[in-house]
């Protein structure tokens, strides 16, 4: 049977075929479903991944967008000159049960393990704020020019990419900013909160239970569908990136949010004030002009929605994204040696 969610949380019909708790439809990608994949997948002989790559490979000389997959593995991998790396660990030797937030491993694992075994590589998994001594695999890295010890692998996958496939019009939708997520220690939202927590163009809530912020920001944790009836939803960095904008940016609604300081596989640094997203100051002054602008502007907001989605867009072929991570890797073990 079908069911409908007629609460403002929910501003389309969700169909389903059982009636099952909202919770197991948020918007966001499954867990249940990743992470039971992936360990089917380490099932799967080395060969497999092996012959994948091998045939993948071989096809980048033919392809027409060889030059974009080879300025997006550029991107993700600076290091250009031999270089030595330290703490390496065998392919071999990296182990399910030795990596503390899986989702690290099972993102990484099948390109690994399209090499040969006895390869050498370094890593720093989590949400990395520095530029490791050593030639390293990471998430994030700073926005800087000598970055290039940091070579970004696309992890963490199952909670930064989620991609948004049905929304209302931008016209539809609410005149605030929105933003639900966690707070404590992320210093950079705690000011935005300290600033605009009762503005009445703003809807804010902390997610976070600890006591160390104000009762009145706390909220219980809700949908991407509640989300999605405002025209604004806040993209404020929290450790490293925001891991709300690549969903927002794939919506009808604008991602707001300072040039960012950190970049990932999305290549934040990258992205176009006020063409990809709605720029404001770091001290986030000319928040309220900024919004007012472009509730009077929506021509305006809809050419960024427009060209935000289209950015989005090519990070969604599974085939290209598997090649360029291969060609990383590749790029990383021929220079580390």
């Amino acid at each position: 049977m079908y069911f409908t969610i007629n609460d403002e949380a929910h501003p389309y019909h969700i169909k389903s075929k059982m009636n099952f708790p909202i919770f197991l439809n948020n918007g966001k990608n499954p867990k249940w479903k990743y992470y039971l994949e992936n360990y089917l997948k380490l099932l799967l002989p080395d060969i497999y991944y092996k012959k994948k790559a091998k045939r993948l490979l071989r096809s980048f000389n033919d392809r027409n967008d060889r030059e974009y997959i080879q300025d997006r593995v550029d991107f993700y991998n600076k290091l250009a000159e031999p270089v030595e790396i330290k703490d390496a660990i065998a392919i071999k030797d990296l182990h399910l049960k030795d990596v503390k937030q899986k989702v690290y491993f099972f993102d990484a694992y099948p390109i690994l393990r399209s090499f040969p075994k006895h390869y050498k590589f370094s890593r720093a998994f989590g949400d990395v704020v520095h530029v490791p001594a050593s030639p390293s695999i990471v998430k994030s890295r700073p926005v800087a020019d000598d970055n290039q010890n940091s070579v970004l692998l696309k992890l963490n996958k199952v909670r930064h990419f989620v991609r948004i496939k049905k929304d209302i019009p931008f016209s539809e939708k609410k005149d605030k900013l929105v933003f639900r997520g966690k707070v404590t220690y992320k210093e950079k939202r705690r000011k935005f909160f300290e600033m605009y927590f009762d503005h009445p163009m703003c809807d804010l809530g902390d997610t976070q239970k600890k006591k160390i912020n104000p009762d009145e920001w706390k909220v219980n944790k809700t949908s991407i569908h509640y989300l999605l009836q405002y025209k604004f939803i806040l993209a404020v960095e929290g450790i490293d990136v925001a891991s709300n904008l690549k969903w927002v940016m794939s919506s009808n609604s604008l991602a707001v949010m300072p040039k960012p300081e950190f970049e990932t596989w999305f290549m934040e640094s990258r992205l176009i004030p006020d063409h990809h997203y709605v720029a404001i100051k770091p001290d986030y002054s000319d928040l309220e002009e900024k919004l007012k602008y472009y509730i009077e502007h929506q021509d305006e907001a809809q050419s960024i929605i427009k060209n935000a989605q289209e950015y989005v867009n090519q990070f969604w072929d599974k085939e290209r994204e598997h090649l360029i991570s291969l060609l990383v890797m590749q790029k990383y073990f021929r220079i580390t040696k």
